[in-house]
């Protein structure tokens, strides 16, 4: 989800692996598919922050969401699940970038690329909330200084930004990723047995049913990281079956979570009833799509647009939600348009919001403060 993805050619399998690896050479040199996969997730759970779900959203709309798309509210509702297929994409792009990297690089590649832009939001989404003519309630100031650390959830304060406790999994994975695998160096047989590790460890954490175990381990999240992992290994060499064995794995386990905590066929006062079919088809969806850049089946897409639909999915994702409901309210209540033409303009918006974020936040700042770390002693 917080990656700009580059690769040069398929690297040679490690002496361990089932076969020897001819290597492939990416077109461009980068897996501009991946790039294109990663926008299409951000834009998965604006569908639903914008038309698949009540409470806030019905604010900006003026009336819930159900009667604005009578028809769409309930595809827009599986939209939510934009975010496990960026935890398998995290997974692949993790693994990826910490290959070769010490534990320093990491650190450095992974705040840089995640906190400049973070920032921002939360300044802009704080400030624009504090204005007088928005009317929903911005956080305490010490609550909006404690979010630019990105502890707020496990602090228990209030989050400025909406979808910043995907971030909190991500840094969690980031930190197990580093401490097990980066730090004694990354091998073939080092992810393998922390793939495997895990998810047997998330298991029986979620059996136990101890808080602190859940925290660390993330029994519902971690089987989209693991595959996205094992995946990036089929990516190394596509006849690996420990590989594809720990992506499959994944899913299963992972499409599991998703039906029991989605599925609400029984709930009579549910906003939208999705169905356990297509809750797996969703997920199946976010799995089947790496495994397709990972094996190279999308390699034909190699369009430049998709390099800069990659560098806007990140700001995008973090401003969408919030400032898309003040101008869902301006453009739809204030102004009177069509609900189908205030969602587009919406999207639009938030778009090139997102394009300013990475014109002038992530390209001048990302490099200086990767470098400063990464020199730093």
């Amino acid at each position: 989800m917080t990656e700009t993805v580059v690769s040069t050619t398929k690297p040679q399998s490690l002496p361990t692996a089932p076969a020897q690896v001819v290597p492939v050479q990416r077109a461009g040199g980068r897996l501009r598919a991946l790039d294109g996969l990663r926008l299409v997730a951000a834009l998965m759970v604006a569908l639903y922050h914008y038309g698949g779900r009540g409470g806030f959203v019905t604010q900006a709309w003026g009336s819930s969401p159900k009667e604005q798309f009578p028809t769409l509210h309930t595809p827009f509702a599986y939209g939510c699940l934009g975010v496990e297929v960026f935890f398998v994409i995290s997974g692949f792009v993790i693994c990826m970038s910490g290959w070769g990297r010490s534990l320093r690089s990491f650190f450095a590649s992974r705040v840089s690329r995640l906190m400049p832009a973070y920032w921002v939001a939360v300044i802009l989404v704080t400030a624009v909330f504090a204005l007088p003519v928005v009317a929903y309630e911005t956080v305490s100031p010490s609550d909006a200084l404690v979010n630019l650390t990105l502890l707020q959830q496990p602090l228990g304060v209030d989050r400025v930004l909406g979808v910043d406790w995907t971030l909190w999994a991500e840094v969690r994975f980031y930190a197990l990723f580093a401490l097990l695998v980066v730090l004694p160096g990354v091998t073939r047989r080092r992810v393998i047995m922390f793939s495997v590790c895990w998810l047997l460890a998330a298991a029986v954490a979620q059996g136990a049913n101890e808080p602190l175990l859940n925290i660390v381990l993330m029994p519902e999240y971690a089987p989209f990281f693991i595959g996205g992992m094992g995946l990036y290994l089929v990516h190394r060499d596509r006849g690996d079956a420990y590989a594809w064995g720990i992506a499959v794995a994944g899913f299963l386990v992972g499409q599991h979570y998703m039906v029991r905590e989605l599925w609400n066929a029984s709930d009579p006062n549910a906003f939208a009833h999705r169905t356990s079919f297509g809750i797996i088809l969703v997920v199946a969806f976010g799995f089947v799509a790496v495994a397709a850049i990972a094996v190279g089946w999308l390699d034909w897409a190699n369009w430049r647009w998709l390099t800069v639909a990659g560098a806007l999915t990140y700001p995008f994702y973090l401003v969408h939600e919030h400032l898309g409901w003040v101008m869902i309210k301006a453009l739809h209540q204030d102004l009177g348009l069509p609900s189908g033409v205030t969602f587009a303009l919406t999207i639009a918006s938030m778009l090139t919001l997102a394009w300013l974020l990475n014109r002038f936040v992530e390209d001048r700042l990302t490099p200086r403060l990767r470098t400063a770390l990464d020199k730093a002693r």
